[in-house]
This record gives C-alpha cells, sequence and structure tokens, in this order.
C-alpha cells in the first residue's frame, strides 16, 4: 500500500449532509457516513435506499446536489490521487467489446498506477498477487468470455486489488456468485483488510464477510438509519429499514463500463 502522511484521526471518506437525486428523483437525502482508516463498513438497505448511489457520488461518478464529500482529507472535486482507491463497481461481468484474457483485465487496473502504457515489472507483480489472491492464477491466460458469473467477479475484484489500494469499494461484490467463490472473495477481502486497507461495502447480505465488518449503516428512502455495530443475526433482514426484494438495487445499477475509473 502507498504511504500516506494524512493524520491518524482524518477519515478516509467523509459525507456530510450529502444529498443526491437521479433524474427527478431524490436517491440521498442528507446523508451523513464517516469511515475511518482500517474499518471494514458495510452499507446496507432494501431496493432503491440509495446504497449504490452513495458509493458511486464518493468515487464521483454521481454529483451531489448539496452537501459535501471529502476522501482521504480533499474535498472530492480536488481529488485526484485515484490510485489509492480500487473501486468494483455493480456489474455482472468482465466481458467487454473486445476480446480479453483474464490477465489483461486485471492489468488494466495498473494504469491508474502507470501513465507509461506498458507494463513495468512492479504492474506484473502486482497483478499476479492479485490473482492470485482471488484464485485465478491458474486461469490468467484464459478468455474472460470463458468464465463463471462467479469467476467473472473475481476477477473484476483482482483488478481493483492489483491498484494496491488503500481503500477499497465494493458494490454488490457477493451478489449472483456461488457460495466457493464467497469464500474466495471474502479471504481476498481479509487480506486486504490485515495489509491495513479501508473497506466500504454495498451488501445485501452479511455472509462470509460478516466476521470482517466493524460497523453496519443501513439506508432506508435515501437517510441513514443505523450506523453501529451489525447485529448478531446473518444477513440484513434483521436491520432496520431492511426488506428482502431482490439483490439488486435496480435504480441504482452502474452500467457495465470498462476500466476502473474515469
Amino acid at each position: 500500500m502507498s504511504g500516506s502522511a494524512d493524520a491518524p484521526a482524518q477519515p478516509v471518506i467523509s459525507l456530510r449532509g450529502a444529498t443526491a437525486s437521479l433524474g427527478s428523483r431524490p436517491v440521498l437525502r442528507g446523508v451523513d457516513l464517516t469511515v475511518h482508516r482500517g474499518e471494514v463498513v458495510a452499507l446496507l438497505g432494501a431496493n432503491g435506499s440509495g446504497k449504490s448511489t452513495a458509493v458511486r457520488a464518493v468515487v464521483g461518478q454521481v454529483p451531489l446536489s448539496s452537501g459535501e464529500i471529502r476522501v482521504f482529507g480533499t474535498e472530492l472535486k480536488r481529488f485526484r490521487d485515484w490510485a489509492r482507491i480500487g473501486y468494483v463497481p455493480q456489474r455482472t461481468t468482465a466481458a467487454g467489446g473486445v476480446p480479453a484474457t483474464v490477465r489483461e483485465v486485471v492489468s488494466s487496473g495498473r494504469l491508474a498506477r502507470n501513465r507509461l502504457g506498458w507494463p513495468r515489472r512492479a504492474d506484473r507483480a502486482a497483478v499476479d498477487r492479485a490473482l492470485a489472491l482471488v484464485g485465478m492464477a491458474d486461469r490468467a491466460e484464459d478468455s474472460v468470455n470463458a468464465l463463471s458469473g462467479g469467476q467473472h467477479q473475481r476477477v473484476l475484484i483482482a483488478r481493483a486489488l492489483s491498484v494496491e489500494p488503500e481503500l477499497l469499494i465494493m458494490d454488490e461484490p457477493m451478489a449472483g456468485v456461488d457460495l466457493a467463490s464467497q469464500e474466495v472473495l471474502a479471504t481476498a477481502v481479509r487480506a486486504q483488510v490485515a495489509a491495513g486497507a479501508t473497506v466500504l461495502l454495498v451488501l445485501h447480505e452479511l455472509g462470509p464477510l460478516e466476521p470482517l465488518i466493524d460497523r453496519a449503516v443501513v439506508l432506508r428512502d435515501g437517510c441513514v438509519t443505523h450506523d453501529g455495530p451489525p447485529p448478531e443475526s446473518v444477513g440484513t433482514h434483521a436491520l432496520p429499514g431492511h426488506d428482502h426484494v431482490h439483490p439488486h438495487d435496480h435504480h441504482d445499477r452502474e452500467p457495465i463500463r470498462a476500466g476502473l475509473l474515469t
């Protein structure tokens, strides 16, 4: 992980009075959220509650109507060091419009750190580590078009991990993934936490990630209704304001596109 001169008490993510709309529909209604260095925070809630919109606002994909977002102490509109952040958007496939191998997709994550365009030794080593973390080292030269859904998700997470991020943001990383892949992904997140990363997760259910979660933040109708330790009950059904409908927030869904951050 890259070093930082940030003060220890400075939040990695800070939202204050964040409001946002999609079209004419208000989605975030004055959200306050703080994520401190080294924390693993789960963002939970019912369909359309604003979970995905909140994380997309943090990575600059959804503008705020009012309020403020700071990342690593810097106001978001002035933040430029995206190499400190690994982002896994909500999507279903790593395949793009052109044929690509698993290694090529994961290597694209290093573009945030390597603007020269050709791979350096450090880039290749980071890609190899990320592939090993998600159990895909033996599929590195395979086409992503030949992968299962769970394997696609592993590749997307490996791409984010290849950045060696200080902050890892993942939107529904376990959705539609088989149990074996969920366990592998939980192990990968555990390794990032052990290395000192801060993690913000949008989750439908805590599942294998439950032992890693420090705080659960629940949104309902764009407002925070719970911010504290996760409940003892596995899954989000017992959380305030959560209704089980479907594992995706259709209104908040991130369109499938290539690249890490643009």
